[in-house]
């Protein structure tokens, strides 16, 4: 989803990876408004942060795509080096 990687680059990712997996939810209630999405996303911005405040600053940046466009999001947020 471009616009989601567009959001995301304020948190200035070293690598992104979003993969659409609407297709596998169909017949859901949330999928007719809202598609599913994996992120995996590196990123220095990170750095220090418990898991809880990696996934608040991803939600941060993709704002209002978190009330419409996405119904549910993946998260695998990691520093670089991070296994």
């Amino acid at each position: 989803m471009e616009v989601l990687r567009q959001r995301l680059a304020v948190l200035e990712p070293v690598s992104l990876n979003i993969v659409d997996d609407s297709h596998r939810h169909a017949g859901h209630a949330g999928a007719r408004e809202g598609g599913h999405y994996q992120l995996q996303i590196v990123a220095q911005a990170f750095a220090g942060k418990s898991t809880i405040a990696r996934h608040r600053m991803i939600y941060d940046a993709a704002g209002d795509l978190m009330r419409g466009r996405i119904h549910a999001l993946n998260i695998r947020a990691k520093v670089p080096g991070e296994v």
